[in-house]
């Protein structure tokens, strides 16, 4: 039968865990600019977004920067290679989050001719609709159009949106903070929806609207959709505090 240790040696062997668990956490103690440096030899290949513009940008929400993907790649498809994995959206280009939302953009009111049986499943067709809306951006504004798109996303992400729950018999309704996964979602979503609003049944083609809608949240227009919905959306939270 083995001995049975006493306390002294009990919490001799608890320090000396502790004082490993110490060390340990010391040499992984990294400061901020080396991580930084870290991240750009990783990521750093020379490769060219669609062969033309650097995806060397920063993101200056530190909130969103851990799920704007900017990792260089020539076409901007994982052809669903993440999707089994659990938040898979924040590994994913975010020009290719763009695109996928032009498939399916999502319904608004009742009257779903707007949104519905424009794209389906024509992935590499709704691509060639974004870089050609990239370019369009680069010829107005004289500037990388993947900054552009990041800047436009900060602007229009939502902070804090309405939920409801119930009290008794009565729905209630509460402010909450919006996740970060959320917030680019919804500014991506109103982007689209925004551009196929701004084509629909009018002379502009779709690359057109949408690149009047990015260019208009990375100004704050109130006449871009995305910024339109943010200001609605927080005021209802802030109605409900």
């Amino acid at each position: 039968m083995a001995r049975r240790k006493s306390t002294a040696e009990r919490k001799k062997q608890r320090k000396k865990v502790e004082e490993a668990a110490k060390k340990k956490a010391r040499t992984k103690k990294v400061s901020k600019e080396a991580k930084a440096e870290k991240l750009v030899k990783k990521i750093d290949f020379g490769f060219k977004l669609f062969n033309k513009w650097d995806t060397n940008v920063i993101v200056e929400d530190p909130g969103l920067a851990p799920y704007i993907d900017l990792t260089p790649r020539i076409i901007p498809r994982s052809a669903g290679i993440h999707q089994k994995k659990r938040f898979h959206k924040s590994k994913m280009h975010i020009v290719e989050r763009l695109a996928l939302h032009l498939l399916c953009t999502g319904h608004t009111g009742k009257r779903h001719r707007v949104t519905s049986g424009r794209f389906g499943g024509a992935f590499a067709q709704a691509l060639s609709r974004v870089e050609k809306a990239m370019d369009i951006i680069e010829q107005k504004e004289k500037k990388n159009p993947i900054e552009v798109i990041v800047r436009a996303i900060e602007n229009a992400a939502v902070h804090e949106e309405v939920t409801s729950y119930q009290i008794g018999s009565i729905m209630a309704r509460s402010a909450v903070v919006t996740s970060p996964q959320r917030r680019i979602d919804k500014a991506l979503r109103y982007m689209a929806q925004g551009a196929y609003k701004g084509a629909f049944r009018k002379n502009t083609t779709l690359e057109q609207a949408l690149a009047k809608e990015i260019l208009g949240a990375y100004h704050n227009e109130k006449e871009c959709m995305a910024i339109r919905e943010k200001e609605r959306i927080e005021g209802e939270a802030a109605g409900a505090r």
